[in-house]
């Protein structure tokens, strides 16, 4: 968790899954790293009052839900369970925790 800088999305691939991480202050959050609106990635986005912002039409993304805060997306993104294990961070892209289960 240290290696996470404050604010700053950071994407990796989990078990064939494209990831963002973002780091608010203690808390660290991960959604799919493809913008539900423009299919690009979020981690070349920057972070926000209103959420983690894509760069290419503006599209703002809750980082707890994923439900977009500011148009054109009108999808929220999937967002993932993490767990902070003393400076390691798993990511469980197994189920969105968004989304209910079926």
């Amino acid at each position: 968790m240290s290696e996470l800088d404050d604010g700053k999305p950071v994407a990796l691939e989990v078990d064939d899954v494209a990831v963002v991480l973002v780091r608010r202050g203690d808390e660290v959050h991960a959604l799919r790293d493809e913008c539900s609106h423009a299919a690009v990635a979020l981690s070349e986005g920057e972070l926000s009052r209103k959420g983690l912002e894509c760069w290419l039409h503006g599209s703002c993304f809750d980082l707890r839900t994923g439900a977009p805060s500011a148009p054109p997306a009108t999808e929220p993104v999937d967002v993932y369970a993490v767990t902070i294990t003393g400076d390691d961070v798993l990511v469980d892209v197994t189920r969105a925790v968004n989304h209910p289960p079926n």
